[in-house]
């Protein structure tokens, strides 16, 4: 019964070009579809704003042409909730006190969709472009920590300075920022890698892709530590953290039940240990840290709490839809 009912409204467009004569890109739509995202996912970092929007618009257009060749199928329970998030940010456009600058924003949720839709595709069809997109990745960062860490060793201008705040308490730090020029954004942009990178190094089999994998995630902590981001970092040991957990709970499934419920407070209480010491001890991390105490004496903290203090704003002017996607009509408001 479920194969005779009808594709759900939103997908009954595709598969309109299933029964038309295939061409070159019709019969390659993987292999291009691969080579296109394991290029954004290695030059994301490297590229400027106009061969990052290119790539992006391509991603989606080939999915739009991948999805009219392919039949529909469902909608899935993800892909649901991301339609739901369309629809609120289409809706919010569309009572925006600034549309233009809205649509705007929408138009950037709907590429990033696209690259989306198009990976979840691929992924889909060809499960073994799971590793080669990893490895896309992976070496991506460890390209763009090589260029963060050499700024240590290359920056006769002083360039690195220009992050120092004068009126912090972490004032003369020395914060590398690579390819992004922002030290926050490189932070950013790592921590989400360093999970796959312990994975994959972790699951991939032969020593080439191993040390492979353990370089990227060697060089990847130093230059996400030398960011010195202190949101990267929470979410450097929060992320590691977990992973660590987690796969010790799964070495340890043949212990005594009771050593099995311990073993998570150790760890983190073990773990917590080691953060003290290292914080206590080693003066660089001990003084970014007492930044997060200083509250608007130091710069940094103040932005944030500006920032915080206008979403409350927002919430309280437009508390149901608010005021559109993106960031560039919250600037112009507030």
């Amino acid at each position: 019964m479920n194969a005779l009912a009808p594709p759900p409204f939103l997908l009954r467009w595709q598969g309109l070009l299933a029964q038309q004569r295939v061409g070159w890109l019709g019969r390659h739509l993987e292999l291009v579809a691969g080579l296109m995202l394991c290029a954004l996912m290695a030059w994301l970092p490297q590229l400027t704003r106009g061969g990052l929007t290119l790539l992006i618009t391509a991603s989606g257009l080939l999915w739009v042409l991948w999805a009219l060749r392919t039949r529909p199928g469902s909608v899935g329970a993800i892909n649901g909730w991301l339609l739901v998030v369309l629809a609120v940010a289409v809706v919010a456009t569309g009572f925006s006190p600034v549309p233009l600058a809205a649509f705007k924003g929408l138009m950037k949720l709907v590429s990033y969709l696209g690259v989306y839709a198009l990976m979840h595709q691929l992924l889909r069809q060809a499960p073994i472009w799971w590793d080669r997109l990893t490895a896309a990745l992976l070496a991506g960062s460890l390209l763009t920590s090589v260029l963060g860490i050499r700024q240590l060793y290359g920056d006769a201008g002083g360039a690195l300075a220009r992050w120092s705040d004068a009126n912090s308490v972490a004032r003369g730090t020395v914060r590398i920022y690579s390819s992004l020029d922002n030290p926050n954004l490189l932070g950013g942009y790592l921590l989400p890698i360093l999970p796959l990178a312990a994975v994959a190094l972790l699951r991939w089999t032969g020593w080439p892709r191993r040390l492979f994998a353990l370089v990227a995630l060697t060089l990847g902590l130093v230059a996400l530590v030398l960011t010195y981001s202190r949101g990267a970092w929470m979410g450097m040991v929060a992320s590691l953290g977990l992973l660590g957990l987690a796969l010790a709970l799964q070495a340890t499934r043949s212990w005594p039940p009771l050593w099995r419920r311990l073993l998570p407070i150790l760890l983190l209480g073990g773990g917590a240990l080691v953060l003290v010491v290292l914080v206590t001890q080693v003066e660089p991390l001990r003084v970014r840290v007492l930044s997060l105490v200083a509250g608007r004496e130091d710069s940094s903290n103040n932005f944030r709490m500006n920032v915080w203090m206008s979403v409350l704003q927002m919430i309280r002017d437009r508390p149901w839809i608010g005021i559109g996607p993106g960031n560039t009509i919250f600037n112009l408001i507030y």
